[in-house]
């Protein structure tokens, strides 16, 4: 996969509103994530990382707060990152099942810890917490644009307070999701979608 160069507009600028694009349309149809366990190297180059985060962090953000940020994961921090897991997922009362989920981590050769972090004030936190999940899509979707597979998950991970001491993260933050990024080695299975009817309703 070659790097892309993206376009980087100025503040202000006049940017096209949107057209149709039946390639995206029909690449939204046919999206499933990958198992995180299929991802294998290479994964992203530090030139697609960048892009991958730029793209990321255009989603929709009330106040502009930015109520997200990025921890890469990855080489040789990664696999000290999942020793130190293994280490306290050892003391946990469903070690087995703790230890064996960490494969979901040190299978990819890349993770994406997407940290949501909420600013007091006037914008409700859960629209920050908003922002932070789409970046989480957002990025799985500037994956897929790239040509590889991805994987949002959380796992006990993004919630036991001795694994999130690791990453350092400040009071108030919290994992929005650890998002897996690599070759797909195999393809994923479409799964059972909602029925749209019983979703759905129409304001009267």
């Amino acid at each position: 996969m070659k790097d892309m160069n993206l376009p980087v507009p100025e503040f202000g600028q006049d940017l096209p509103p949107g057209g149709a694009s039946p390639a995206l349309f029909d690449r939204l149809a046919l999206r499933r994530s990958c198992s995180a366990l299929t991802l294998a190297a290479p994964g992203p180059s530090a030139d697609e990382i960048e892009t991958l985060l730029t793209l990321a962090a255009r989603v929709p953000d009330h106040g502009k707060l930015s109520p997200w940020r990025f921890i890469v994961i990855e080489g040789e921090a990664k696999a000290a990152f999942a020793g130190r897991l293994e280490a306290i997922a050892a003391r946990r009362p469903d070690a087995a099942k703790a230890t064996a989920t960490l494969a979901k981590l040190t299978t990819p050769p890349l993770c994406v810890a997407v940290v949501s972090r909420v600013s007091e004030g006037k914008i409700p936190a859960w629209e920050q917490q908003l922002s932070a999940g789409a970046v989480c899509m957002t990025l799985l979707l500037a994956a897929d644009a790239l040509g590889f597979g991805a994987n949002w998950i959380t796992d006990w991970y993004a919630y036991d307070e001795d694994a999130t001491a690791l990453l350092a993260l400040e009071p108030g933050e919290r994992i929005a999701g650890y998002v897996h990024i690599g070759a797909p080695t195999e393809a994923p299975k479409e799964r059972a979608r909602p029925d749209l009817a019983a979703i759905m309703s129409r304001l009267s």
